[in-house]
């Protein structure tokens, strides 16, 4: 751009900033006729009594920031039909690396100067390798049911375009892009402390475009994962909403019980809650990364080192944790190991869980608390198959289910009472799910092969390390 529009946006925002948000309603009480200003800030909304004397220049005021707001809709167009973004990867208010971006197919197309090395992501080496696959990683895969109808509403041509939309925020860690002539802070854009928009959330969700100019800026741009999702601002919180897969439908149902089991179990695990929308079950969780933290998943970690041939992926993984300083790593895989095990997850792929980094002083905290279980209980196998217990496979370090769990070291964390507390309640914690999607059959099928593994796991593992 050139430094004319540059200056001038800084202006606009400079501006902007200092003049009221939202608008005037007018509300009609007992026949008499009162104003009031409102407006919403950080997910809340907020209203204020407006008095004849300040009405008029309220309203002027607002007027204004809705003009200055068009203007600068207009110059950032411009920027936008150029063909690259200049911009500065970001963690927090810190630079990491400069980045050539297309807009056109949102690839990076050029590193330049490297700012601080060890701010670079996790799996990143220092010379830049994965920083590209880590990028791409970073947007809603193609794979995602609907994306493609959805692309097309957006009128975008591919996922990683609607990265630049939201400066590549996302609600799992800190990390964004910031154009280079910009004087925007994180403060100023991040999605745990500022509002988001719902529409690219209601075209991804439910294929409608209710609007004919959309507002882009959104969590739901760096969602990954192939269900249907999308983020919502709900008492302030952020909170994820998730589908389930044709034809049970079934993942909704089994991220909430598979939480209750967690519980049962006494790990540490999101917690998540059901809901219909039509006829239709999703399953909703508030965010469990805070506005200091990043989400690190095992997939990065992995990246650390290069695998040498003679060693297995559960011995590689734990050399990259210990590389990284993360402590514990064994016990909470024993654990997550166990869990997968009793459920039946065939889905604990690197992606699905993690560890938590302080994003100020770059330590590692603690393992992320065990999320996304819904591909679990035969969530996508014939009822008849469930219960022959057929073609059950397991991740992330053994196919099988049986050989994954000769890999845990430790079960002296596992009590017996537990195990049976959570044969006893579990044809009720199915139970109150039953519907078109989870009949009594399935329901039946499911308890029963879930204790028959429970046994197992009893008689081969519990009793003689106890």
């Amino acid at each position: 751009m050139k430094q004319l529009e540059l200056n001038r946006i800084k202006e606009l925002k400079e501006e902007i900033n200092k003049l009221p948000k939202g608008y005037i309603s007018i509300k009609n009480i007992g026949g008499n006729i009162y104003y009031y200003h409102q407006w919403s800030e950080n997910g809340k909304k907020y209203s204020k009594f407006v008095s004849d004397e300040e009405l008029v220049k309220l309203n002027s005021l607002i007027n204004k920031r809705k003009e200055l707001e068009n203007e600068l809709k207009r110059i950032k167009q411009g920027y936008e039909d150029s063909k690259l973004l200049f911009a500065t990867l970001m963690h927090i208010n810190d630079k990491v690396v400069d980045l050539d971006i297309s807009f056109e197919t949102g690839q990076i197309q050029f590193y330049g100067y490297l700012y601080a090395k060890e701010l670079l992501p996790i799996g990143v080496q220092d010379n830049l390798t994965g920083l590209s696959e880590w990028w791409n990683d970073r947007s809603i895969p193609l794979t995602r049911s609907g994306i493609r109808d959805a692309l097309e509403k957006l009128e975008i041509s591919d996922p990683k375009v609607l990265l630049l939309k939201c400066f590549g925020l996302s609600l799992s860690d800190q990390y964004w892009i910031k154009p280079r002539e910009d004087n925007i802070a994180w403060e100023d854009v991040n999605f745990f402390d500022n509002d988001f928009a719902d529409d690219v959330g209601e075209v991804l969700f439910n294929g409608e475009k209710r609007k004919k100019e959309l507002n882009l800026s959104s969590p739901d741009n760096t969602s990954v994962g192939n269900l249907k999702k999308r983020w919502k601002i709900v008492d302030g919180k952020r909170v994820l909403i998730k589908g389930g897969s044709n034809p049970y439908r079934q993942e909704p149902f089994n991220e909430v019980i598979a939480s209750e089991i967690a519980n049962l179990l006494g790990l540490d695990c999101v917690s998540y809650n059901l809901f219909y929308d039509g006829d239709y079950p999703y399953s909703t969780c508030d965010d469990f990364v805070k506005r200091d933290q990043d989400l690190v998943t095992a997939y990065q970690i992995s990246k650390v080192l290069k695998r040498n041939n003679s060693d297995s992926a559960y011995t590689h993984f734990i050399k990259c944790t210990q590389s990284l300083g993360i402590k514990n790593v064994e016990s909470f895989l024993d654990k997550l190991i166990v869990f997968d095990f009793i459920i039946a997850n065939e889905d604990r792929h690197l992606n699905n869980f993690g560890f938590i980094r302080d994003a100020k002083t770059l330590e590692f905290v603690e393992p992320a608390p065990i999320f996304d279980s819904g591909a679990s209980f035969g969530f996508d196998k014939l009822t008849i198959d469930i219960k022959a217990s057929k073609n059950i496979i397991s991740k992330p370090f053994k196919e099988k289910p049986q050989e994954q769990l000769q890999l845990v070291k430790d079960f002296s964390w596992l009590h017996l009472e537990s195990l049976n507390s959570i044969k006893s309640k579990l044809p009720s914690l199915f139970s109150k799910y039953q519907s078109k999607y989870l009949d009594k059959d399935r329901i039946n099928v499911i308890v029963d092969s879930t204790i028959e593994r429970i046994d197992y796991l009893i008689r081969k593992c519990l009793t003689k390390n106890q």
